[in-house]
C-alpha cells in the first residue's frame, strides 16, 4: 500500500538511517496513514540517543527527561510539519504519579518500545526505505483493530491505565474522534480505574475533553464517559441530568436534551464556546426542578441563573481561560432571552444585547437554535426565531438621530447666540436631513457654515424645513427597518 508521506518527513527519517541508525514512523501518524487520513503530527522513533539525534539536524529542541528531540522545520506553512518529534526506543519504569514514568531507559529494540504504548492502533511502526514507506511492524494486531474499529489497550489494560490514568480519557476521545468502540476488556479496566483520574492535572483532562467536544459527534463521547464512570471525574454536574424528566414541552430528559443540543452545534461546525454552552445551557435544571401541583407539571424556574453560576465553577475547576469562562457563562445565563414576539419589546432586546455584548449576541442565537433542535423540533429557524433575529438587528442598528452630527446642540447655540428652544431643534433636524442624503456634508466646517446660513432664515421657514427634516428622518428609518424585516422574512 502506498502512503502519502511528506518529503521533509522522509528526509528526516533518512537522515537517521543514512547515519547508520534505525528509524520508524510511529504512533498516531501511522494510524492515520492506515486510515487514509492526514496525520496531525509526525513522530519518529529510533535506536539513536538524544545527543546522536541532535548532531544530525541543524535546529532541535531537547528539554525533557523522556528523550524526545523536536526537530524544527521553519521552511513550511504546514503546522503538522513544523515540528517532527524523534524519540529513542525506550523502556519505562513504574508510574508513581499515574501519569509519568519514574525512570526512562533507552533500548536498542523497537519491540521493547512498542510494548509500552497505550493502544494497539497506536503501537504501529512504519519504516521508510529509499524514499517510500516500507514494512509495518504490528506486534499487537493493531491493523486488525483498525479494520474492526476497536480501541484496545496494549497488553493488560489495567497495567496501561495504572501507568497513566489519562489514557482512560484518551481511549474515550479516540473512540469518539474515530467513531470506534472500546473493547470489552478495555472498558472493564476503565470502569475499575476511572478513579485514578483524580490524580491527573485538570489541564490535561481539559485538553482531552476539548477534543471530544470538537469531534464530529461529541454526544457519543459524553455518553461513553457516563457509562464507563468517567464523567464524574470531568463534569459530574452534567450527570445529574441523567434520567431527569422535563415538562410537557420536552420529550427528552435533561441529559438527552443537552447532548442533542451539543450535537447540533457540532453538525453546524460551530466553535468550541458555542458547543460548550449548548452542552451546559440546562446544567442548572436538576437543582431548580420543582413539581407544580396546579399545572400538573415540572418547573425549572431560575435554572438559567443557577446554570450560569455552575458554568463558572465547572470551567474554573477545569482551568479554562478566563475569557472562555466569561463567554460560556454569559451564553448559559442568558439562553432564556426568547419570549413571545408579540409581547417582547425592542428595549428588552436591547437589554439582552447589553447583557451579553453586541459581539456575542449572534452566538447566543446559535445556542438558542441548539436548544430548539435539542427539543426535537424539526426546524432551526421558525418564524419566531427569525422575528427575534430581525429585532436584534433592529436593536443593534445605529439610530438616525442628531447625535450622528459632527456638531452638537451646544455648539449651535454658541454660534447662533440662541437660548435652548425649538429653533435649535429645527436647525439640527435640517442638518440631519441634509447629511443623510449626502454624508460628505457631515463635517464640522460645513456644518458651522450651514448653521450661520440657517439662522438668518425667517422662523416660520426654519420651522417648516425642520419639520420636513424630521419627517424625512422618520421615513428613512422606517425604510431601513422594512429592509431588515424583509431580510428575515418577517413582518
Amino acid at each position: 500500500m502506498k502512503y502519502k508521506i511528506p518529503k521533509i518527513v522522509i528526509q528526516t527519517s533518512e537522515a537517521l538511517t543514512n547515519a547508520g541508525f534505525e528509524a520508524y514512523l510511529v504512533g498516531g501518524c501511522v494510524r492515520d496513514l492506515l486510515l487514509h487520513k492526514k496525520p496531525k503530527d509526525w513522530d519518529i522513533t529510533t535506536n539513536a540517543e538524544p545527543k546522536e539525534i541532535q548532531k544530525l539536524f541543524p535546529k532541535t529542541v531537547y528539554e525533557n527527561k523522556f528523550g524526545t528531540v523536536a526537530v524544527i522545520n521553519e521552511k513550511t506553512d504546514d503546522e503538522t510539519l513544523r515540528v517532527i518529534e524523534i524519540t529513542p526506543y525506550r523502556i519505562e519504569a513504574k508510574y508513581s504519579d499515574k501519569r509519568h514514568p519514574d525512570k526512562v531507559c533507552f533500548t536498542k529494540n523497537i519491540e521493547d518500545d512498542l510494548k509500552r504504548r497505550d493502544f494497539t492502533i497506536n503501537a504501529l511502526a512504519l519504516s521508510v526505505e529509499k524514499g517510500v514507506a516500507g514494512k509495518v511492524i504490528d506486534l499487537f494486531d493493531g491493523k486488525k483493530d483498525l479494520e474492526r474499529k476497536i480501541i484496545r489497550a496494549v497488553g493488560d489494560p489495567k497495567e496501561r491505565f495504572n501507568e497513566d490514568a489519562l489514557r482512560i480519557l484518551r481511549a474515550v476521545r479516540l473512540a469518539t474522534e474515530l467513531g470506534f468502540d472500546v473493547s470489552p476488556e478495555t472498558q472493564g479496566a476503565i470502569k475499575k480505574q476511572a478513579r485514578n483520574l483524580e490524580k491527573i492535572a485538570k489541564e490535561r483532562i481539559k485538553d482531552e475533553f476539548v477534543k471530544i467536544i470538537m469531534s464530529q459527534r461529541p454526544s457519543r463521547g459524553m455518553e461513553m464517559m457516563r457509562k464507563l464512570g468517567v464523567l464524574k471525574y470531568v463534569i459530574p454536574e452534567l450527570e445529574e441530568g441523567y434520567g431527569i424528566e422535563q415538562n410537557k414541552a420536552h420529550k427528552f430528559t435533561v441529559w438527552e436534551h443537552n447532548l442533542r443540543s451539543l450535537d447540533h452545534a457540532a453538525t453546524k461546525g460551530w466553535p468550541f464556546e458555542i458547543r460548550l454552552a449548548a452542552l451546559l445551557h440546562d446544567v442548572g435544571k436538576p437543582a431548580s426542578r420543582r413539581w407544580d401541583k396546579e399545572k400538573g407539571d415540572w418547573t425549572f424556574y431560575g435554572h438559567d441563573v443557577i446554570g450560569g453560576k455552575m458554568t463558572v465553577k465547572i470551567l474554573s475547576r477545569l482551568k479554562f481561560p478566563k475569557k472562555t469562562i466569561e463567554l460560556v457563562a454569559k451564553l448559559v445565563r442568558y439562553h432564556l432571552f426568547f419570549s413571545e414576539t408579540e409581547t417582547i419589546t425592542l428595549s428588552a432586546v436591547r437589554r439582552t444585547v447589553r447583557n451579553v455584548g453586541p459581539e456575542n449576541i449572534w452566538d447566543l442565537m446559535k445556542v438558542r437554535f441548539c436548544d430548539r433542535i435539542g427539543m426535537g423540533r424539526p426546524k432551526e429557524t421558525p418564524y419566531r426565531l427569525r422575528k427575534y433575529e430581525s429585532m436584534i438587528e433592529e436593536a443593534m442598528r445605529a439610530p438616525l438621530s442628531v447625535k450622528m452630527l459632527k456638531i452638537s446642540g451646544d455648539e449651535v447655540m454658541k454660534l447662533t447666540k440662541e437660548k435652548p428652544g425649538p429653533k435649535i431643534g429645527f436647525i439640527l433636524h435640517i442638518l440631519l436631513e441634509e447629511t443623510l442624503d449626502n454624508p460628505e456634508l457631515n463635517n464640522p466646517e460645513h456644518l458651522k457654515k450651514r448653521v450661520l446660513e440657517l439662522t438668518k432664515l425667517p422662523e416660520k421657514e426654519l420651522e417648516e424645513l425642520g419639520k420636513r427634516g424630521k419627517l424625512a428622518r422618520e421615513a428613512k428609518e422606517r425604510k431601513e427597518i422594512e429592509e431588515i424585516r424583509k431580510k428575515w422574512w418577517v413582518k
